[in-house]
């Protein structure tokens, strides 16, 4: 039994009173040629990233799990969204490349400089350049920056501050991302899973309360960590899949779950705001068992799991 949707768009975040607060292959000749010829179609992004959750609602239980498990919501149709991470900021210097084709695109769509996965193109912040590029590549290849390789395109931004990099890539890609850079892959899938749950419910409360107009949060540990490609393997993007759009709810808010590696340094960072997943603690509970909607009771009491789908609630 599914409760009310809330909706999303709008939706700050839900500050708890006691348990729990917010917290490749290179390829060459005619195939290149006809690739570089038909460049993928260029998606104008909404001009604010506050407005990324507009028609987003979540579905909740009206149940509760036994003990301390969170029941799970009935499946749904999956909702693709998109999220903005700074990966650069402030820079004099960017080099951008991918792993295919690539095109460089002005803020109105038309190709500025196209190459291939043997090209690199560096933009330096004292040029004149455009105020806004982007770096596009073909479905099954990935954008570089600075020899980084990322899942989606990269915006470009140029300001008085210097040059700004922003991964747009789809919200599971970067789930399964954040899980390799936060937990061993070899880690328990059920510890795996729980932190996909609260990695994603914390880049929702991220998107519904940006940092920048242009960008939801950073890439560092100061949000959570996030390395593109580098840390997404096959069993954290199980984990991502297996949890597909489930966040933590309380209250019609979205949770920012947050979490530390062991309970030692979560209670000294997050004490004094309330509930907090030990990391290591997480590990424990999946070896004795305990499976990852048991693990997210545990540590975030009082919550419950909410299933993102779209409609405007």
């Amino acid at each position: 039994m599914l409760g009310a949707p809330m909706g999303l768009g709008a939706l700050g975040l839900g500050f708890w009173a006691q348990a729990v607060v917010p917290g490749s292959s290179r390829i060459n000749g005619p195939l290149l040629e006809a690739m570089l010829a038909s460049p993928p179609p260029h998606a104008v992004p909404k001009g604010s990233a506050r407005d990324d959750l507009q028609d987003v609602a979540a579905e909740r239980t009206a149940t509760a799990g036994a003990g301390y498990a969170l029941a799970e919501p009935a499946k749904g149709t999956p909702l693709e969204l998109e999220i903005r991470v700074a990966v650069v900021r402030e820079t004099d210097q960017l080099q951008l490349s991918a792993s295919g084709p690539w095109w460089l695109r002005k803020s109105n769509g038309s190709v500025l400089r196209q190459g291939s996965a043997a090209d690199t193109i560096n933009l330096n912040a004292s040029e004149t350049l455009p105020a806004e590029l982007w770096l596009e590549t073909s479905a099954g290849h990935a954008v570089r920056v600075n020899g980084h390789n990322y899942d989606g395109r990269v915006r470009v931004l140029h300001d008085s501050g210097g040059l700004l990099a922003v991964n747009h890539l789809p919200l599971e890609a970067y789930v399964a991302s954040v899980v390799g850079a936060e937990m061993p892959s070899s880690w328990s899938l059920e510890a795996l899973k729980a932190q996909a749950v609260a990695a994603r419910s914390y880049a929702l409360a991220h998107m519904a309360r940006p940092a920048n107009r242009h960008w939801h949060l950073g890439n560092t540990t100061r949000w959570q960590a996030y390395r593109g490609l580098a840390s997404s393997h096959p069993r954290t993007r199980q984990a991502a899949a297996e949890t597909r759009g489930l966040i933590l709810s309380y209250q019609g808010g979205i949770v920012e779950s947050l979490y530390a590696a062991t309970s030692e340094i979560s209670m000294e960072a997050h004490g004094h705001l309330g509930a907090s997943m030990s990391q290591h603690g997480a590990q424990a509970l999946a070896s004795s068992g305990q499976r990852y909607n048991e693990i997210l009771g545990h540590y975030y009491r009082g919550a419950s799991l909410a299933r993102l789908r779209q409609g405007s609630g």
